[in-house]
């Protein structure tokens, strides 16, 4: 009896979880869609400033001004699984470059551990390259399958630092204890290093061996800082507006609890 009352309360729980989740939906939704309207009629919204995209800017042209490359990790994971969300903040990031190596003909060194990522990452620089019109300098072999286990897929990451000339080593998506090894070698090897990662495990790995840092979500605004898109722009406005909308909740209910209404 006492095993079913415990899953009854358990059951009521979960849902009572859900009933909140869908109610703070059903507020962000609407602000989102506003700021993004706002944004795309004109009004300019003035973003916190993150070092990590501000060092990705000009990159691509320092490395073809110094006959050298940049170098692209989006981490261990694929496009599919609980993890799916820091790689695609990579290749948002990945698109970025991608565009920008097209430009000034110094396309990014990519490495991907997950099969499903390999063919991803090879279509996003080749559309780098379809926009610009320069279609038949596109590459497919700089995007590198290593291997899908994170040991492996570091070794090879560490050899490509080791022996490739690299202005930059850039490495965001989902990382485990492995980012230690890649980064310490970049470190060796004196390459600029931006690193970015959701795991809290990972996050003093790349305090310790990266010159800029995307913690936790920063790395999810790739979209608002590099490619100035509405929607990013209007999700990050959102996040704020629900942020201090929860803090004034709490407050209200820490007040109504001191005067005895709750």
């Amino acid at each position: 009896m006492e095993v079913i009352v415990d899953i009854l309360t358990q059951s009521g729980m979960k849902s009572e979880g859900h009933a909140c989740m869908l109610v703070w939906l059903l507020f962000f939704l609407p602000v989102m869609l506003f700021a993004t309207s706002r944004v795309r009629a004109g009004h300019v919204v003035n973003l916190r400033p993150l070092a990590g995209f501000d060092a990705l800017r000009g990159l691509s042209a320092r490395a073809a001004e110094s006959g050298q490359t940049l170098h692209v990790s989006m981490g261990i994971s694929g496009i599919s699984g609980e993890e799916t969300a820091a790689t695609l903040a990579g290749l948002t990031v990945l698109d970025y470059l991608a565009e920008q190596g097209a430009t000034f003909d110094a396309p990014p060194l990519v490495t991907v551990a997950d099969p499903t990522l390999f063919p991803v990452a090879q279509d996003v620089l080749r559309h780098a390259y379809a926009r610009q019109g320069d279609i038949e300098n596109y590459d497919p072999k700089q995007v590198r399958l290593i291997s899908p286990e994170p040991t492996a897929y570091a070794a090879g990451v560490m050899d490509v630092l080791g022996h490739e000339p690299l202005a930059a080593n850039i490495m965001i998506g989902n990382f485990g204890d492995e980012y230690l090894l890649m980064g310490e070698v970049g470190i060796q090897k004196g390459i600029s290093q931006i690193g970015g990662a959701t795991n809290p495990q990972t996050l003093p790995f790349v305090f310790a061996s990266a010159d800029q840092v995307l913690i936790g979500e920063e790395i999810f605004a790739g979209g608002a800082y590099l490619a100035s898109l509405p929607a990013h722009i209007g999700s990050l406005v959102a996040q704020d507006v629900m942020r201090l909308l929860g803090v004034v909740v709490i407050l209200l209910l820490v007040l109504a609890k001191l005067i005895g209404l709750a």
